[in-house]
């Protein structure tokens, strides 16, 4: 499980801008953000910088 949700909320980021800024698609951040699908380490590190948040804080 993952807090990517609670951080874009926090942050007032909709996930279409992280979306953007990944270069990744609305469906792929959607299944994140949704906890339907987990990010590799790779990418929620990227995430995390984007967000600018330590990549522990996108954990539970």
């Amino acid at each position: 499980m993952n807090r990517i949700k609670k951080v874009l909320e926090e942050k007032g980021i909709k996930q279409v801008w992280l979306a953007d800024r990944l270069g990744k698609s609305f469906n792929t951040v959607n299944g994140y953000v949704q906890n339907r699908a987990q990010p590799s380490l790779e990418i929620l590190y990227k995430i995390a910088k984007i967000l600018d948040v330590d990549p522990k804080d996108l954990l539970k």
